[in-house]
C-alpha cells in the first residue's frame, strides 16, 4: 500500500480521531486539526495542526505548515462539524449561521486551499464527510440536514471541475456513530411552554440514545481506508447500520408522503 499524506479536518476526537489512528496505524502519514491545540497537550495519535474551518487565515497558516514539512497533501478529509438540533422556529439567527460557517462553508475554504497543491502534483483526494441526515429533512435536525446535503450537492459540481487535474472528490455519509458529538453539539433549550416543548425533548432524547448506542467508529475508518486505496471512488458513500441506509432507499422509492408517515410514526410526532 502506497504511503500518503494525509490531512483530517476535526482530528482530535471522535470520528476525525479515529479516522487518524487508523490510517496512522496503515503506515500513512497523518495530520489532523484542532480548533485549540492547547486543549489537547497529551495527544500523540498524530500531529495536530491549530486550525478553525471558520477562519481563512488559519486555514491558510495550516496548509502552508504541512506542505512546508511534507512537501505533498494526498487526502484532505474534511470531517470537522457541529451538531445543532431545535425547532426551526425558535434556532437563533446566529447559530443556523454558525452551523453552515462549519459544516458547508468550512469545508469550501479548506479545499479550495488544497487545490493548488493538489493540481501542481497533478492529483488528490478529497473526502467529505456528510452525514446520512443529508438525504432528508429531520424533524429538529432541520439545519444539520441542510448543512450536510448542501456539501454533497456540491461534491457531485466539484468532482466535474476537477476531474482534468486528476483530482477526486468523494463523500461519505455515516450513520449515528459512537462519539462525543453530543458534547459540542449546539441545542435549543427544552422549553415547557413552548408549542414544540413535549416533541422536541422526545425527539432529543431518541436523537442522544441512537448515538450512545451507535456504531463503532472504526467502522467510518475503515470505509475511509477502502476510498483511498480505490482509483476510481465512487461519488456517495453511506456507513452506518442496515435501517438508517435503508431509509436513504425508501426515501427513493416510496411515495414522498408515505416516507414523511414513516419519519412521524418513527418520531412519534
Amino acid at each position: 500500500m502506497e504511503t500518503k499524506v494525509v490531512l483530517i479536518t476535526g482530528g482530535s476526537s471522535g470520528i476525525g480521531k479515529t479516522i487518524g489512528t487508523y490510517l496512522s496505524s496503515k503506515g500513512h502519514k497523518v495530520y489532523g486539526t484542532t480548533r485549540s491545540a492547547s486543549k489537547y497537550p497529551n495527544f500523540d495519535a498524530f500531529p495536530l495542526l491549530e486550525m478553525d474551518v471558520r477562519s481563512p487565515v488559519d486555514i491558510k497558516k495550516a496548509i502552508a505548515a504541512l506542505i512546508a514539512q511534507e512537501g505533498r497533501l494526498d487526502v484532505l478529509i474534511n470531517n470537522a462539524g457541529v451538531g445543532i438540533t431545535g425547532p426551526l422556529e425558535e434556532t437563533p439567527e446566529e447559530e443556523i449561521m454558525n452551523a453552515f460557517d462549519t459544516n458547508f462553508h468550512g469545508p469550501i475554504r479548506v479545499i479550495k486551499a488544497v487545490l493548488p497543491q493538489m493540481r501542481k502534483q497533478g492529483g488528490g483526494l478529497v473526502i467529505n464527510i456528510t452525514s446520512i441526515a443529508a438525504y432528508m429533512g429531520l424533524p429538529y435536525r432541520g439545519v444539520y440536514s441542510a448543512t450536510k446535503a448542501a456539501l454533497e450537492v456540491l461534491t457531485e459540481a466539484l468532482r466535474m471541475e476537477t476531474k482534468a487535474f486528476g483530482i477526486q472528490i468523494t463523500n461519505l455519509a455515516p450513520g449515528a456513530f459512537a462519539t462525543n458529538i453530543a458534547a459540542g453539539r449546539y441545542h435549543v433549550e427544552i422549553d415547557t411552554h413552548s408549542p414544540y416543548g413535549a416533541q422536541y425533548r422526545n425527539t432529543l432524547r431518541g436523537i442522544d440514545e441512537s448515538v450512545e448506542n451507535g456504531e463503532d467508529p472504526i467502522e467510518v475508518a475503515l470505509k475511509v481506508s477502502k476510498i483511498i486505496n480505490n482509483r476510481n471512488p465512487d461519488i456517495h458513500y453511506r456507513v452506518g447500520a442496515i435501517n438508517q441506509k435503508l431509509s436513504i432507499f425508501l426515501k427513493k422509492f416510496l411515495p414522498q408522503k408515505v416516507f414523511e408517515k414513516i419519519l412521524l410514526n418513527h418520531y412519534k410526532l
